[in-house]
C-alpha cells in the first residue's frame, strides 16, 4: 500500500454498523454489502467452533513477532498460513452465508456476463493488535490492484476471535465508502468502530476505507481476517506455497477451489491444460489430453462455427 493512499483516522460519532443474525440469508447480506458495503454478522461461529480456533491459534499468536512498520504495527503480531497451522480455520472460509454472499457480490449483477468465472482467497492473516498499539491510516485494500474499475474486486471477512471494542483496537470503517470518488477524503465522524462480539463476523468490500484501531487496553485483540477477490487477479499471499500439496489434500473440495486450486476460464490457472486440482488430486499426471475450458460465450461462438462451416471459412480464404 503506498503512501499516496495515507488518510488521517478520526474519531467517529455514535453510529453503528449495519448487524445481521448468522440465520439471516445471503441476499440479504448482498444488500448491504452493495448498499453500504460493510455488515456484521453476529453469531456466526457456534461457541464450539470460537473455542477451536482459539485453542489452535493461541500459540502461534504467542510466537509471532510484533511488526516490522508503522503500517502493520509494531506491536501488532500477525501469521498468514492458517490453514495449517489451524486447521478449524477451514470452516470459517467456507462459510455457506460469507462465501455465499461475496460470490453473488464479485461475480456481478449480470449473470449472462460476470466479472469472473470463480473467486479465490486472496490472502488469510491472524491479526492481534497489541496493548498499546496506535491506530492505522485508514485505507483501501481494492488498491493492491492499481485499475480503474467500475466492479468489485475483492471483499474482506474479519472473525472476531475476541471481542472487538472501541478500546481494543477493534477495526474502524466508512461505510458507503466504496461509492465514494476516490479522491474524495473522509471526515471527522466518518469513521465507526466494529465493535462485535467475538464469534462476530465483520464483512467490507475492497473499496471501502477502514483501518485497524489503536489498542488502550492490557490485552491483546485477535481476529482472523480473509480476503476473497476475483478469480483472474493474483492474490496477495502465494497460497499454494504457504499451504504444501500434501496438507491441501486433505482439505475440503471448496476449500482445495479457493485457494487455487481451480481452472477460470476461460483457460487460467491450468496444469497440462487441465483444472489444477486434477492434478492435486492425481488424476492428471506429467501428461494429459488439453481440456477446451471455455466460457459460455465462447462455447456459444464455437457452436455458432459448427453450424456456419463455409461462412466462417470464407473468413480465413
Amino acid at each position: 500500500m503506498g503512501r499516496e493512499a495515507v488518510m488521517p483516522i478520526f474519531v467517529g460519532v455514535e453510529r453503528t454498523l449495519p448487524r445481521l443474525p448468522a440465520t439471516t440469508s445471503s441476499a440479504v447480506v448482498m444488500e448491504h454489502l452493495l448498499r453500504e458495503g460493510v455488515v456484521v454478522i453476529e453469531g456466526a461461529l457456534t461457541p464450539e467452533q470460537l473455542a477451536q480456533v482459539r485453542t489452535e491459534t493461541a500459540p502461534w499468536f504467542e510466537a509471532a513477532p510484533g511488526g516490522a512498520g508503522d503500517f502493520f504495527g509494531h506491536k501488532t503480531h500477525r501469521f498468514s498460513g492458517v490453514f495449517v497451522k489451524a486447521p478449524s480455520t477451514a470452516d470459517l472460509a467456507i462459510h455457506p452465508l460469507v462465501l455465499d454472499a461475496f460470490e453473488a457480490v464479485l461475480r456481478g449483477p449480470n449473470s449472462d456476463a460476470p466479472v469472473c468465472d470463480t473467486i479465490d482467497l486472496s490472502a488469510t492473516q491472524a491479526i492481534g493488535i497489541g496493548a498499546g498499539e496506535a491506530a492505522q491510516f485508514l485505507h483501501r485494500d481494492d488498491e493492491l490492484f492499481p485499475f480503474a474499475h467500475a466492479f468489485d474486486v475483492m471483499a474482506n471477512a474479519m472473525w472476531a476471535i475476541d471481542d472487538f471494542t472501541q478500546e481494543n483496537g477493534a477495526t474502524r470503517l466508512v461505510p458507503g465508502s466504496h461509492r465514494w470518488p476516490r479522491d474524495r477524503a473522509p471526515q471527522p465522524g466518518d469513521a465507526i468502530t466494529a465493535e462485535a462480539p467475538a464469534g462476530s463476523a465483520i464483512l467490507w468490500l475492497g473499496g471501502v476505507l477502514h483501518a485497524g484501531g489503536a489498542n488502550t487496553t492490557d490485552q491483546i485483540r485477535r481476529g482472523l481476517v480473509m480476503s476473497y477477490k476475483l478469480g483472474w487477479l493474483a492474490p496477495q499471499e502465494k497460497l499454494l506455497l504457504s499451504i504444501p500439496p500434501e496438507a491441501a489434500r486433505a482439505f475440503p473440495e471448496r476449500l482445495q477451489q479457493l485457494i487455487g486450486y481451480q481452472l477460470h476460464k476461460p483457460n487460467l490457472g491450468w496444469i497440462e491444460g487441465r483444472d489444477p486440482r486434477e492434478w492435486l488430486v492425481g488424476e492428471v499426471k506429467d501428461v494429459a489430453a488439453a481440456a477446451d475450458n471455455l466460457t459460455p460465450v465462447h462455447e456459444a461462438l464455437l457452436a455458432d462455427v459448427a453450424a456456419r462451416p463455409d461462412e466462417y471459412l470464407a473468413y480465413l480464404t
